[in-house]
């Protein structure tokens, strides 16, 4: 006869869970009927039992009267794609270069497989997700992204077939939040002549959340957050802080468009941005409804 699996919680006494459920309330009561835009990405999409977590955490959210909308990106699955068919990812900017052979595998990668999987993950554990892109209901509309170039301000870098966000219409999500059902986007938009976008997850999360109105903006990385030069944790930062840190190049790279939708979003009325650590279990519950952060948090003032 096989022992009795031990559950995660047993070593926490009865008293004390409820003690745990007790603190939480003034963040449910705070938070009840608000919009939460999250971007899941890195660490949390790819490690099985990260994956478990997130979709638990956005069910009890859902459960506990908030509405979350899930933006996710899909950087890895693109690239194991690519590399089956023998193409090489390139990156400006922290933004990848599409190309029309690109843009299809990019198409097909994001709104086929990994929105799929994600919203039916939700489902799994007891949510009401419907995965959709931008391009459903002319949801995000877009047009090409030319990226400026630093060596040559007179001639723009063109990137492809990546999106420039023109509108976003939120009544698509309104009508979903409505039936109780939770939003999964995959970050592909349409342009005027029906022509697929790629467009950075981070920033449509960001456009989302201006758009939305919502409470909280939270962005998972695979970094404990916002690192200053000597890596340590930066929180509580306004966006003239962020500012000087892009300006002196503590932050660069592929944290450039994350920072830049953070920033946009908190100067639009976003009340908080969250850049929280996906890697840890349960992430998304830990900076929402305890005083306990994993990440670093920029406020809108």
């Amino acid at each position: 006869m096989n022992a009795p699996e031990s559950h995660p919680l047993e070593h926490i006494t009865p008293r004390d869970q409820a003690e745990i459920l007790a603190q939480a309330l003034p963040y449910i009561r705070r938070f009840h009927g608000k919009t939460l835009v999250i971007k899941y990405g890195g660490n949390a999409m790819t490690d099985p039992a990260l994956q478990q977590d997130f979709a638990e955490d956005i069910v009890l959210l859902k459960l506990v009267g908030m509405n979350p909308v899930v933006v996710h990106g899909g950087g890895p699955q693109i690239d194991d794609m690519l590399k089956r068919v023998g193409k090489q990812g390139h990156f400006i900017q922290g933004m990848r270069v599409t190309d029309p052979e690109t843009m299809a595998l990019v198409e097909m990668v994001l709104g086929g497989q990994v929105n799929k999987e994600i919203a039916a993950l939700i489902n799994q554990h007891g949510g009401k997700a419907v995965g959709l892109t931008g391009k459903d209901g002319n949801f995000i509309r877009a047009k090409k992204l030319l990226m400026p170039n630093k060596d040559n301000p007179a001639e723009p870098l063109d990137l492809g077939q990546v999106g420039d966000i023109t509108a976003i219409d939120p009544g698509l999500i309104a009508f979903l939040d409505a039936g109780d059902f939770i939003p999964v986007i995959a970050p592909i938009g349409v342009g005027e002549n029906g022509e697929s976008y790629n467009i950075n997850a981070d920033v449509v999360a960001g456009k989302l959340a201006e758009i939305l109105k919502a409470e909280k903006l939270v962005l998972l990385t695979n970094t404990p957050g916002v690192l200053d030069k000597n890596g340590k944790l930066l929180t509580g930062l306004t966006p003239r802080e962020i500012d000087g840190l892009v300006a002196d190049g503590t932050l660069s790279g592929g944290m450039l468009p994350k920072i830049g939708s953070a920033l946009d979003a908190a100067r639009s009325g976003v009340n908080n941005v969250h850049i929280i650590d996906g890697r840890v279990e349960h992430a998304l519950l830990l900076e929402i409804l305890t005083d306990h952060g994993v990440g670093t948090m920029i406020t809108g003032n």
